[in-house]
């Protein structure tokens, strides 16, 4: 595959992916052409590595930032048209969207890591043809978890009502929820597809497609929901073809041959080390999902308190602004993922820790700037969601927390793509369950709750939580024997590579 320089394999891969293709080539451009990077002696050689780092990490990032706003637009327009149809197609939407599909979109893009860190390192090492094999595997398991997750679907109404949804609502979230089966199987496909193509940071199509399918969704909706008026079955009918057409286009690109070598056809050995798999894929979905669901306790807590309307709907704001916010961030995971995995596999440590180095600063900066925005327009941004003065008041004491809270979410992804890209998810689920549940969820509850702090005593702990496994991460990071973490990943890309 490649020649050897130093006892390092480097791998001979074309720019577009073929590992028949010498020059200067698309795996070199993204794993260092010329080895392992040089000790940096001084400030000048600093900002060269930082520049050059930062060019590569960007041309990731970027791309994942639109294509990840762009995906998660596709609910919110869904959202939108429903509430010019009438409140309980609103709730109906807003319950199958936030909790049915939300946890289902959760594990699937959970368990669908796992091919990141497989993929990424492969690419990096330059065993082109294991990438499809490894997609097939995921393919393989993502698809069984949809049918273990289909009863969800199917009993959408009745378990609704066991929680304490009114019956309209059940009724109707259930119905749509049923409706909406076609995304779950979409998902299941389309996560296996994503890292496929991330491992090779072929990101810019996936974000061409991402806004093309954004438009049309946004027509198909208006001219089917509200101009002939198909109500909420159209609105199921478009989102799901929405989601298919992601799939759908993603298939044609790699099956097409424009991935090289990466993409060799369907192969039996899929079925090779399918156990192992399993088990990295359920890390991966703990590590996820732990993080993902965890400031949903905010919310269900915010419930209990005095003024618990007004406390839930400035909550929900907050939220929803963070959650924007973390769309840039998962652009920085992706982005960081991507570079360890495919430096690791290339077996060069340096340059798998400084662009780790690199994307937190890079993070850290940009969160910081969008706190400082939301600081400065803090008496200003909460007209845009509600009309009411209660609510605007408490969102406006809210704003501090959630500054720190964009912050810190936004140097927290970029760490968890750190544990992605080098396989560290079963540990970092581990952490996330003490960081989180164990320690800034009770702080929360205490502060809430016995000292009467209310919603910004829990919110409060969750920081604190976050604020832990950050600085967990952030250790593990430099304390990290980054040679002997090469040298585990080529032993991975050989082990799960047998036949």
């Amino acid at each position: 595959m490649g020649g050897e320089e130093g006892g390092v394999t480097e791998p001979l891969l074309g720019f577009n992916g073929d590992a028949r293709t010498g020059g200067h080539s698309r795996a070199a451009f993204f794993t260092g052409k010329e080895g392992d990077r040089e000790s940096i002696r001084g400030v000048r050689d600093f900002f060269r590595e930082f520049a050059a780092e930062s060019k590569v990490l960007w041309f990731l990032a970027g791309p994942a930032m639109f294509t990840a706003i762009c995906q998660y637009s596709l609910g919110a327009v869904t959202q939108i048209v429903a509430g010019q149809l009438g409140t309980i197609e609103l709730a109906a939407v807003s319950v199958e969207n936030s909790v049915i599909a939300g946890l289902s979109f959760g594990l699937m893009l959970g368990m669908g890591s796992a091919l990141e860190t497989l993929c990424g390192q492969a690419y990096g090492a330059g065993d082109l043809d294991m990438l499809g094999v490894y997609m097939q595997r995921s393919w393989l398991i993502l698809l069984a978890t949809a049918l273990l997750l289909t009863p969800l679907y199917v009993f959408a109404t009745s378990w609704m009502n066991l929680i304490g949804q009114t019956p309209d609502i059940s009724r109707a979230a259930g119905r749509f929820a049923l409706w909406m089966l076609p995304q779950l199987f979409a998902y299941a496909l389309n996560f296996p597809l994503a890292k496929f193509l991330q491992a090779q940071s072929r990101l810019m199509f996936r974000a061409a497609v991402a806004a093309g399918t954004l438009l049309l969704h946004a027509l198909l909706n208006w001219l089917l929901v509200l101009r002939l008026g198909w109500g909420l079955p159209g609105a199921a009918l478009v989102l799901n073809l929405s989601w298919w057409i992601i799939v759908g286009t993603q298939m044609v690109y790699i099956f097409g041959g424009a991935c090289g070598e990466a993409w060799s056809g369907f192969s039996w050995k899929a079925f090779n080390q399918i156990w192992g798999f399993v088990r990295l894929s359920v890390a991966s979905a703990v590590m996820l999902c732990l993080e993902f669901w965890y400031y949903t306790v905010l919310i269900l807590c915010a419930g209990y308190l005095t003024n618990a309307k007004i406390s839930v709907d400035a909550i929900s704001i907050c939220m929803n602004i963070s959650g924007w916010t973390l769309m840039v961030a998962l652009g920085s995971n992706i982005a960081t993922s991507v570079r360890v995995s495919n430096e690791l596999g290339a077996g060069h440590p340096k340059r798998a820790k400084f662009a780790v180095v690199v994307s937190v600063l890079t993070s850290f900066l940009i969160g910081l700037f969008l706190a400082l925005l939301m600081m400065i327009t803090r008496k200003e941004f909460p007209y845009a969601f509600t009309i009411s003065a209660e609510v605007r008041e408490m969102v406006y004491q809210l704003t501090p927390l959630l500054a720190i809270t964009i912050t810190a979410n936004n140097v927290q992804p970029v760490l968890s793509g750190l544990a992605i890209g080098a396989g560290w998810q079963a540990f970092v689920a581990y952490i996330n369950i003490g960081s989180y549940y164990f320690f800034g969820v009770p702080i929360g509850l205490l502060l809430a709750f016995k000292f009467d702090f209310g919603v910004k005593g829990i919110w409060c702990g969750m920081i604190f939580g976050t604020l832990l496994q950050t600085m967990i991460l952030v250790l593990m990071a430099f304390r990290t024997n980054w040679n002997k973490e090469a040298s585990t990943t080529r032993d991975r890309v050989k082990k799960w590579g047998e036949v």
